[in-house]
């Protein structure tokens, strides 16, 4: 079952904001996927460096994972940048 920070109370919480942190996004090895990918990112942190994404490829390279390294300043910014991922039609999955 995915979970979204929102199904976290607050006070249970992990995260101390401000912070790195870093999301997961799978799709199609494709440049669309990657291009929209980073394109969410950026909606989401004005600070985002996309040259610090790490990019891997199924072993077949059919699949592109790329780490998102984002400044994360509140739980709402995350849930918004997590819901605006999954929602991308070239997105498979998120972590």
């Amino acid at each position: 079952m995915n979970k979204t920070t929102c199904d976290i109370p607050k006070e249970e919480s992990l995260i101390e904001y401000p912070c790195d942190f870093t999301i997961k996004a799978m799709g199609m090895a494709i440049p669309e996927f990657r291009a929209a990918a980073l394109d969410i990112a950026k909606k989401h942190d004005n600070q985002f460096d996309e040259s610090k994404v790490a990019e891997k490829y199924s072993k077949n390279r059919k699949y592109l994972s790329l780490s998102l390294n984002i400044y994360a300043v509140s739980r709402e910014q995350l849930d918004a940048l997590y819901t605006d991922l999954t929602a991308h039609e070239l997105t498979k999955w998120v972590l």
